[in-house]
């Protein structure tokens, strides 16, 4: 019996683990309260071999009938990705403005003359740093909060986000902790290190105020008019 404390890993780290020790997708589904439909996206590229106790549990042939499934699955999911490298071709600086600017029509903030974009995704959250960036934003522009959940860990979450934007915590304002009960019943486990909310200040640069968020507001149109 695999034996981990589930209030010091996420769902999705916690499905991982036990999907790598040979656990079937209805003993996961039980143990992490999470659907056998969401672990099927989220342990589709995770190597799956049976162990004793999943093979004891569902029998040898059903058993090895999953693991077939998964390897065609797997291997189904190889030529997708390989298929899409070879249609996207050379990410260039285009591709990034372009990236940033969808991002932030569907993430980012619209009112207020505020900028500011909100995810949980820190692959999301580095193409919005990157972008920012590449739009001339000083790293010391930034302005960051965490949101985090009753049982999220706040300095562990504060490191991590630092790590991932390469923003200093000294620029991170006090994390907000939605105490809830009925929210954190839903959140419960799902986003380990909570949802950031990455802001960008003027820093005494007039062109990074309300001139850049109109600027934003102005890209956003041209797109939609165009498209």
């Amino acid at each position: 019996m695999y034996n981990l404390d589930m209030h010091k890993i996420s769902s999705r780290n916690l499905a991982i683990e036990l999907r790598l020790s040979g656990y079937s997708y209805p003993y996961i589904s039980e143990k992490v309260g999470i659907s056998k439909s969401t672990l099927s996206g989220w342990l589709a590229n995770i190597p799956y071999t049976p162990n004793r106790e999943t093979i004891a549990t569902l029998g040898k042939a059903r058993a090895a009938a999953g693991a077939r499934k998964a390897a065609i699955k797997q291997e189904g999911m190889r030529e997708i990705r390989d298929e899409v490298m070879r249609e996207v071709g050379v990410f260039t600086d285009r591709d990034l403005y372009m990236l940033g600017l969808g991002i932030y029509m569907g993430e980012g903030t619209k009112t207020h003359n505020i900028i500011r974009v909100a995810n949980a995704d820190p692959n999301i959250i580095k193409c919005v740093v990157a972008w920012f960036l590449k739009l001339g934003v000083r790293r010391s522009q930034f302005s960051a909060r965490i949101y985090l959940y009753p049982d999220s860990d706040t300095a562990r979450s504060l490191q991590f986000w630092s790590r991932t934007t390469s923003i200093p915590e000294s620029q991170f304002q006090k994390p907000y902790i939605d105490s809830r009960t009925n929210k954190k019943a839903k959140k419960y486990g799902k986003l380990p290190y909570g949802t950031l909310h990455l802001g960008v200040r003027s820093d005494g640069r007039k062109e990074y105020g309300v001139l850049f968020f109109r600027k934003i507001q102005a890209l956003t149109e041209v797109v939609l008019k165009n498209v």
